[in-house]
């Protein structure tokens, strides 16, 4: 079983180097673009060292004559252009090279979120029952945006310093002594090890700030997504005193990382300063001594800013990379989640001509080991009649239905459609072959068209509109000033229950399989709308296999065959007329119990009404 978010969040997560090995092979679909990429950026690095070396040149070319013709026209004019032809260099190639490395980047982006995004549709009802929404997309978003983070940062940054920091310790080595190179290598050593040690010690207040960020934004979306529960239980303040809490943790962890961040920069600027002061201090010496030129003197100085601003941001780079790591790793983390419910090697398509027998065989099922929902339940469907499933909440009637969906795996017996073991043939040929109208209905935040076409997306409009006048709701579209264009909001939220009951009968309707399950599927609607749609249902189910599951018994009494379950148990079984002569029986005492209601509001409203 899936931990809860909360578990899996503080769970060890692999080594850097693995969560990089993930990600490569989705890179290396653009090898050739990774390496004109790379070209350019040793092109774009070169051009870059040569800069203060022109810059010498420069400076040691006015030690000439003043007044000089050569000096005004020739020397300083040719090394000027040069120069600003360098300088133009370094911008060209560094934007060819992102220029080119923009697809690889981009399509890797989109494959892996593409990837995390259709592996989430296929993992078991009880992975998202048990997730946090909010917290899982904010770990796609932050997932996604870290790919983009991790190859900017790394390939644009990290991996062009490193490139510039061999050049020049190269020549600063080979044009003069040693001792440069082991003040910049003392320095960037100390520079490095310094930035990794405290930033790996303040990862954990990063992490804690994340986590806290997802924490208060779950909260939030959970509590606007039940908007009118709080509305209707008047608990406004309520809800933003348990945000401000979260704000409040939020707010304490982000001032724990801005002081670490602080403490990080300022001992980095530490060892900077010292560097620049002995390279520079051994600089001018050498000039005093004549051992080095004017020129010499500036290169080292360039060389020197041009090396240490780029790690300036060593720290921020190394916090982003690391931080786009984590978050990608979150990322592969769910998108490597086992399928709880899988199709088998080898699995086949559903084979139907027509409409099928289902069978269950001794099914039984338990949402949590220690506590079984169905035990050993038996019964058939014949192939084109209906067999309605009665009895008192949380018996096991909606369990049914999941089953039957395989939204989970039995733990003992077989569920059979013409014989063929639901767990032996696709899940995607199985679902397809069944159409239902559940108790709760959820819409997109999306046109009413668009929600009765998502039973058949290719059907069109006429079809959209066939559909809704069978499900007798056609009526109501057609008053809204938008029609069938009239968005539902978010899930379906702008409708009423009865409304949105309507669309989703439209909806099966419009997929025409050819198993159909009514899980309450009348519920939400009042008595003349539940007659009204009762012989639509009934003609749905023509010549269908279907499975009515239901609360009143009025809406069942037509079916082949009625099951009653009570504590995951058939107690009875039988047609209507049997079940109601039976003195003392489950279904007899339901149905007497809901004549007499139903009578009872049938001499209650006139007087009410008067």
């Amino acid at each position: 079983m899936p931990l809860p978010a909360a578990a899996t969040g503080s769970a060890q997560r692999r080594s850097d180097w693995a969560t990089l090995t993930r990600l490569f092979p989705y890179l290396w679909q653009y090898k050739w673009r990774v390496g004109f990429a790379l070209a350019f950026m040793v092109a774009a690095k070169m051009a870059n060292v040569s800069v203060p070396l022109l810059l010498k040149q420069l400076v040691d070319a006015m030690h000439i004559q003043p007044g000089s013709a050569q000096a005004l026209l020739v020397v300083p004019l040719g090394l000027v252009l040069a120069y600003g032809g360098l300088r133009l260099s370094t911008t060209v190639f560094t934007e060819l090279r992102e220029l080119v490395f923009a697809k690889a980047t981009e399509g890797a982006t989109r494959s892996i979120a593409l990837q995390v995004f259709g592996h989430l549709h296929t993992l078991s009802l009880r992975f998202h029952l048990e997730r946090q929404t909010g917290g899982m997309t904010r770990d796609i978003e932050r997932g996604t945006r870290g790919v983009q983070s991790l190859i900017s940062y790394s390939l644009y940054s990290v991996v062009p310093t490193l490139i510039e920091v061999a050049m020049v310790l190269t020549l600063l080595g080979s044009l003069f002594d040693m001792g440069y190179v082991w003040i910049t290598l003392t320095a960037l050593v100390l520079y490095i090890a310094f930035t990794v040690v405290v930033t790996e010690w303040r990862m954990k207040f990063r992490r804690e700030m994340n986590e806290l960020e997802s924490s208060s934004q779950t909260r939030a979306i959970d509590s606007l997504l039940n908007y009118e529960t709080v509305k209707y239980f008047n608990n406004e303040q309520f809800e933003a005193r348990r945000y401000d809490e979260a704000l409040e943790k939020l707010r304490r962890a982000r001032i724990k990382s801005q002081t670490t961040l602080s403490m990080l920069n300022a001992g980095q600027q530490l060892v900077i300063a010292v560097a620049l002061v002995l390279m520079l201090l051994r600089a001018t010496q050498g000039v005093a001594s004549g051992a080095m030129t004017l020129g010499d003197l500036v290169m080292v100085n360039a060389f020197m800013i041009q090396l240490y601003i780029p790690l300036g941001f060593l720290g921020v780079l190394y916090r982003e990379i690391k931080q786009s790591l984590t978050d990608l790793d979150k990322m592969f983390v769910l998108l490597e989640k086992e399928r709880e419910i899988a199709d088998q090697p080898g699995a086949l398509p559903l084979v139907l001509d027509g409409p099928p027998t289902v069978k269950f065989e001794n099914v039984r099922f338990s949402y949590e080991p220690a506590r079984e929902i169905l035990h050993g339940i038996s019964f058939e469907i014949p192939a084109g009649k209906t067999v309605a499933v009665v009895g008192p909440s949380g018996s096991g009637k909606s369990t049914l239905a999941r089953l039957l969906y395989r939204f989970y795996d039995i733990g003992c017996g077989a569920i059979l459609i013409n014989g063929q073991d639901i767990r032996q043939v696709t899940q995607s040929s199985l679902r397809q072959a069944i159409g239902i109208v559940p108790q709760d209905t959820v819409l997109f935040n999306d046109s009413i068209e668009y929600n009765i076409l998502y039973g058949r997306p290719e059907a069109g409009h006429e079809a959209a509109v066939a559909a809704a006048q069978a499900a007798h709701i056609h009526g109501f579209i057609e008053k809204l000033p938008l029609g069938y264009a009239t968005t539902v909001g978010e899930r379906g939220l702008k409708l009423s229950g009865g409304e949105k009951q309507r669309v989703a009968i439209a909806r099966t309707l419009l997929k025409n399989p050819p198993i159909v399950i009514f899980d309450e599927a009348t519920s939400a609607l009042d008595s003349a709308n539940e007659r009204a749609i009762q012989a639509e249902l009934k003609t749905a189910a023509r010549n269908k296999t279907s499975l009515v599951i239901a609360h009143r018994l009025s809406t069942v009494v037509d079916a082949h065959e009625i099951l009653v379950l009570k504590n995951g148990e058939i107690v009875e079984r039988g047609a209507h007329a049997d079940l109601v002569a039976r003195a003392g029986g489950v279904y007899a005492e339901m149905w007497s119990l809901q004549q007499a209601n139903q009578e009872q509001i049938g001499e209650t409203t006139p007087a009410s009404a008067a």
